[in-house]
């Protein structure tokens, strides 16, 4: 293991405490709440306003959010409003126990993200967590241009930290990008709590 070894973390369930299972789903409905359009009607005009993949492209989300407001009618205020609910249920709120864990690492290793991500999450997670201060670098699927438990999500990351995978472990909270990063050689920790991931993060420091 080299001096310093590289702790990679997820963001949404690990650093931020949201249920990445559901809340899109819910967000969706409240929007057709706003919208009071029925839901065949809602996925008919989703589906013609050909919204642009901001999980896997840069500069789109402006573009995204006028096409949203554009097919299902709404009004500024309306626009901004299920803009800032987006963010709010992305986001969830900080982990914070396991922020400042890492923060506490600095030292012994070097601590990274790798994030599947939408357009705007670098600024809105800065903007709320201040993660630039402890991550470094931080790798979003939105500037990679692919998503993780794609392998090249993981490689990509690899080159930007300038690592071997034996150096690094990964904390997740989904087993399937757990398996990608086995298979490109990287350990994970599927995270289920704070207390067995920073155990596991300890035994990975102090074994290897």
């Amino acid at each position: 293991m080299p001096e310093k070894p590289w702790i990679l973390f997820d963001v949404g369930g690990v650093l931020e405490v949201v249920d990445d299972d559901t809340w899109q789903e819910q967000w969706w409905e409240r929007v057709r709440a706003v919208s009071g359009l029925a839901q065949d009607e809602l996925d008919a005009r989703i589906d013609a306003a050909d919204l642009p993949r901001i999980d896997l492209t840069v500069g789109t989300e402006g573009a995204f959010w006028a096409g949203l407001a554009a097919g299902l009618e709404l009004d500024d205020a309306q626009r901004a409003a299920i803009r800032a609910d987006f963010w709010d249920a992305y986001c969830g709120t900080g982990n914070h126990e396991l922020i400042e864990y890492a923060r506490s690492l600095r030292g012994r290793a070097r601590t990274a993200i790798l994030s599947n991500s939408a357009d705007g999450a670098r600024e809105e997670e800065e903007r709320r967590f201040g993660f630039a201060a402890i991550f470094d670098p931080i790798c979003y699927s939105h500037e990679l241009g692919v998503a993780k438990p794609e392998p090249d999500a993981y490689l990509c990351t690899l080159e930007a930290l300038g690592a071997e995978p034996e150096d690094v472990l990964f904390i997740d909270d989904h087993e399937l990008a757990i398996d990608g990063a086995a298979a490109v050689g990287i350990r994970g920790v599927l995270h289920r709590n704070n207390t067995s991931t920073i155990a596991a993060i300890e035994r990975f420091l102090v074994d290897g």
